[in-house]
């Protein structure tokens, strides 16, 4: 038996073997989570949260300043109505994260034994997007008063990039492992370091090593990648306004938000035997279906203008009526006025001069 022939049939006897002694090696599909969440240059840190906001808010921006001017907006004002928006919608999400979780801060009951100057470490991890949401509409409402803009128009513009916004932002949460759901065995479970696994919320006992969770990070973010899309659907087909595109973003970010929240296992304040979020979900989502069966009804079309009032009604532009600037009132601008203006005078000068002649010939005779 030469080689060429024994090679071959070693191995059709011994390759079987081999591969039934070797250790199989499953590929695992779990979400593993980040390893660093903040990163220096120099004495500056920079924090995954941070970031993940930041990006969110440039992207929401981006969205916000297309679809304004598609709807006869100046693109400007977006970034002018942003300084307002976005410092106020900071302020109000820390301010609703802190009054829906108090125990980190001012201790249980309010009875003391929490740090409250944590309540300003933003960074850290914290916004509630009901407190960012009603806040910084106040802030943009005080922004399109500046401008002299609707300010539903305006929230309709940026209801999809808000969605998209509030999606990259959860990729903070993943870095910071945090805010992830109850165990799961799904093969997309969150690996969670040991130094960041919470207690068992019914037990009180901690998760054994191990465990893996449901990333409600991820779910929020493709349930707000969707809606957007949904939304922006939606507005292009049957050219929503008045608020109508907002007043959707409320609707569907709601109704994902109650599921997953009821996922969570990160402590929080309980009504009912509920999470306060989840009341806040659907108390909020019944109410933007409310508002949105009435406006459907009121407004059945998009409004024809952006502006609170037309151009030619702004003080700054100068009254019609004023011939200083009203081109159409001075005779001077029109060349077709100008002609008539100077020359119809002579007509009347000539006219003047022949019935004076008319009358002297007439009296000479008499």
């Amino acid at each position: 038996m030469t080689l060429l022939t024994a090679l071959p049939a070693a191995l059709y006897v011994e390759l079987p073997a081999l591969l039934s002694a070797a250790p199989v090696t499953q590929v695992g599909t779990e979400i593993p989570s980040p390893a660093e969440h903040t990163w220096y240059l120099g004495i500056f840190p920079l924090r995954a949260y941070a970031l993940a906001i930041l990006a969110g808010i440039a992207i929401a921006l981006w969205m916000t300043a297309r679809r304004w001017k598609a709807r006869g907006g100046n693109p400007e004002d977006v970034l002018e109505i942003a300084f307002w928006a976005v410092p106020f919608g900071i302020v109000g999400g820390r301010i609703y994260h802190v009054l829906s979780s108090p125990d980190r801060y001012f201790g249980e009951n309010f009875a003391g034994g929490g740090d409250p100057v944590t309540a300003l470490y933003v960074w850290e991890g914290g916004l509630g997007i009901w407190g960012a949401i009603a806040l910084g509409a106040v802030g943009a409402w005080l922004g399109c008063r500046q401008k002299g803009v609707r300010f539903s128009s305006f929230a309709d513009a940026v209801a999809p990039g808000l969605l998209v916004a509030q999606g990259v932002g959860r990729l903070g949460n993943w870095f910071n492992q945090e805010l992830y759901g109850r165990p799961t065995e799904l093969p997309w479970g969150l690996r969670i370091d040991a130094e960041h696994v919470v207690s068992n919320p019914a037990t009180g006992v901690a998760y054994p090593e191990g465990t893996l969770f449901h990333p409600t990070f991820l779910y929020e973010l493709l349930w707000c990648f969707l809606m957007a899309g949904v939304l922006l659907f939606l507005d292009r087909r049957f050219k929503l306004g008045h608020g109508r595109v907002f007043w959707a973003y409320v609707l569907l970010y709601t109704l994902g938000r109650v599921w997953i929240e009821m996922l969570r296992i990160d402590d929080a304040e309980l009504v009912l035997g509920l999470r306060l979020n989840v009341w806040t979900s659907i108390l909020l989502g019944l109410a933007a279906l409310v508002v949105s069966v009435v406006l459907a009804r009121k407004f059945p079309t998009r409004e024809e203008s952006v502006r609170l009032r037309p151009k030619g009604d702004d003080p700054s532009a100068g009254s019609p009526a004023d011939p200083e600037s009203d081109p159409e009132s001075d005779p001077e601008s029109d060349p077709a006025s100008a002609g008539t203006g100077a020359a119809a005078a002579e007509p009347e000068e000539v006219k003047t001069a022949a019935v004076e002649g008319s009358d002297a010939d007439t009296s000479a005779r008499t």
